[in-house]
Formats: structure tokens, C-alpha cells, sequence
């Protein structure tokens, strides 16, 4: 018998200033039972950091052909492609084609260094992509925030990322690597 994903509630709050962005979702996270803790709260940081009544989860860990966020347009045209950790670079490439903007958040430390290091040359032809490394510390913080129903605040300001639960504050570092040609600038 296959192990089902856990569900997780989350009440989040945006307040994205440098958008102009105000509002409060109930979201309902399904964790693949091969996702830990540190990845979905990655998911969960990237939906707060583009938030849009149009934004959604996909399947991306178990669909190749989704992602593990994303904004489709009235007509079902993807304009924003969201994927989480380490994608191979192939899948980065369909998505490119697939989609208007696409956004990788990579995590992980080194492995994420490597991974970038190895596949730069590809990604620097992709002229709709964006690559953001979020360091460890940030990552393993936000993780220690996972409760299965979750009142969360995101404040994003001046280029910097806050999440909290209430109790914890996390402030989210954000590195860079690489910058879709078209985007106003991303901290």
C-alpha cells in the first residue's frame, strides 16, 4: 500500500511591501511522503514571495510535466513557473519554453553550489530564468517552523524576507545567481 502525503494547513499573511501586495491565504500543503519539513517550507516561502490570487501548487514532485508552483493566465498559458531544490537542467529548459518566467529556489549548501556551477552555462541561454540560493541556515530555520496547522506572516521590504509563526522570526537571506533578462531587480 502506497504511504499517502500529509496534509498541512496554513493560514499565511503577505504583506509584501516592494509589490504592493496585502492579503491572507488558507492554504492547504500536501507533503509527498519522500518531501521533508525544510522543502515544503521552501515551497510555502516561494508562493508568499509571489503571491497572486492566480498562484498554485502543482505536482511538481511527482509530475515532471508540472511545477511545484505556478500562475497560469484565463486562458491556461503558464506565466510563472516556480520550482523548488535541484532540478535537473532538462526540465528547466522545458519549462523555459513552457513558460513566461520561470524561477528556481535552490537550497541545500554546497550540493546547490555544485549543482549551479555545473549547469551555469545552459541556464545563462535561458533569457527568462531566474535562479535564487537560499543559504542552509535559512532554509533549516524556516523548517523548525513546520506544525501541521500553521498561522504564518511573510513581510517582505527593502529586499529583505521575514517569516514568522507568532513566536519565531526568520529572516531569509536571498542570494541571486542569476536574473531573467525582463525582471525588475530581485534582492
Amino acid at each position: 500500500m502506497a504511504i499517502k502525503a500529509t496534509i498541512f494547513k496554513a493560514n499565511l499573511q503577505i504583506a509584501d511591501m516592494e509589490r504592493h501586495y496585502y492579503a491572507d491565504h488558507a492554504l492547504t500543503i500536501a507533503r509527498h511522503p519522500s518531501e521533508n519539513d525544510e522543502r515544503m517550507m521552501v515551497r510555502l516561502l516561494a508562493f508568499a514571495l509571489h503571491a497572486h490570487e492566480y498562484l498554485e501548487f502543482g505536482q511538481g514532485m511527482t509530475d515532471e510535466s508540472e511545477a511545484d508552483l505556478w500562475q497560469k493566465d484565463l486562458t491556461g498559458a503558464i506565466e510563472l513557473w516556480v520550482d523548488v531544490g535541484i532540478p535537473d537542467e532538462k526540465l528547466i529548459r522545458k519549462a523555459c519554453g513552457r513558460a513566461d518566467r520561470v524561477v528556481v529556489y535552490c537550497y541545500g549548501g554546497r550540493v546547490a553550489e555544485m549543482w549551479y556551477a555545473q549547469n551555469s552555462g545552459q541556464f545563462e541561454r535561458q533569457k527568462n530564468l531566474s535562479i535564487i540560493n537560499l543559504p542552509t541556515e535559512s532554509t533549516r530555520a524556516i523548517a523548525a517552523l513546520t506544525q501541521r496547522t500553521m498561522q504564518m506572516q511573510c513581510t517582505i521590504q527593502d529586499g529583505q524576507v521575514w517569516l514568522s509563526d507568532g513566536k519565531e522570526s526568520v529572516m531569509v537571506e536571498r542570494e541571486v545567481l542569476k536574473q531573467a533578462a525582463s525582471w525588475p531587480s530581485l534582492r
